[in-house]
């Protein structure tokens, strides 16, 4: 018997021990206190910064904060219009790079590769995102500055070479969900399409990408997501400059790298300032996320 003992029989069927009973009771209340420290670290997080970047209103007032067109530190100018430029110039451009190889490396893996093939091109893949983003730094400063800097008559730091090395750094996550949208087309769909007379690529681009496209969309905005947040590689690549755009090859900054450069040395209004930064930066996060769940609930 193992120490358990049967509650009963009910329905034809034998019920489960109390022993069972209670380790499931247990494993449900580890699972609901992982999903719960979660959510809390998330409030907790999202209170902290609140409460440090608040007074930022008081100390150079909103309007000021956000619409300001400078960012002096020295002289207390803490406008982070240019930054927020920075920000989605750089990501809007990762995104028009990386997307469509996203896209196309899902198809062919979805699509078209045999499973040989594929045991080989989705670990490749997936190791991009394995990467460190120093490395892709490193990579960006050593290789890819020199030929844009070549390319645009300057010396390469900015947005193109930043932008170039996001959308690297973004395709393994917009090329795996796009693969799952792409996988959860049913099978049923392409043999109808191919009974009709399509051929491969015709069922591909007229029947299941804009069967999938919901999803796809899903993908390329958590990869937005990945984009806005990511840090070091653009810090050692866009040229660290709080200015307005002024050309692909000229030097901007955007919110996570002005964040990086100045936490060592800011105090009082400056840091406060910085935290503000921070909260920006949350919000757009949740904002993708809300993106992201209405998608899914229109897909469903």
């Amino acid at each position: 018997m193992n120490g358990s003992r049967p509650t009963g029989v009910a329905g034809g069927l034998r019920l489960v021990s109390r022993q069972t009973q209670v380790k499931e009771w247990l494993l449900a209340a580890l699972f609901f206190v992982c999903a719960f420290v979660a959510v809390l670290a998330v409030a907790l997080i999202f209170a902290f910064v609140g409460w440090k970047a608040l007074p930022i209103s008081s100390e150079v007032g909103l309007g000021g904060f956000l619409a300001g067109t400078e960012w002096t530190s020295s002289e207390g100018k803490f406008g982070i219009l240019p930054l927020i430029q920075g920000s989605f110039i750089v990501t809007l451009l990762a995104l028009a790079i990386g997307t469509p190889l996203a896209v196309g490396t899902a198809v062919f893996l979805s699509e078209v590769s045999t499973p040989k093939l594929r045991r080989i091109v989705r670990p490749a893949v997936e190791l991009l995102a394995g990467i460190p983003s120093v490395v892709y730094g490193f990579f960006g400063v050593v290789m890819l500055r020199p030929i844009v800097g070549s390319l645009t008559g300057s010396v390469g730091f900015g947005p193109l070479t930043a932008s170039v090395i996001l959308a690297i750094m973004i395709v393994p996550t917009i090329a795996a969900l796009s693969e799952d949208a792409l996988g959860s087309i049913p099978l049923g769909i392409r043999e109808a399409s191919y009974a009709m007379g399509a051929t491969q690529w015709q069922t591909i681009y007229k029947v299941v990408v804009p069967a999938a496209k919901i999803g796809i969309v899903d993908a390329t905005i958590l990869g937005m997501g990945r984009a806005v947040g990511e840090t070091m590689a653009v810090l050692m690549l866009v040229g660290g400059a709080p200015q307005f755009f002024n050309g692909i090859g000229e030097p901007m900054s955007t919110l996570t790298a002005q964040i990086v450069m100045d936490m060592s040395y800011s105090t009082g209004t400056h840091r406060t300032a910085l935290f503000g930064m921070a909260a920006i930066l949350f919000l757009i996060s949740m904002l993708l996320v809300l993106a992201v769940r209405l998608l899914s609930t229109l897909r469903d």
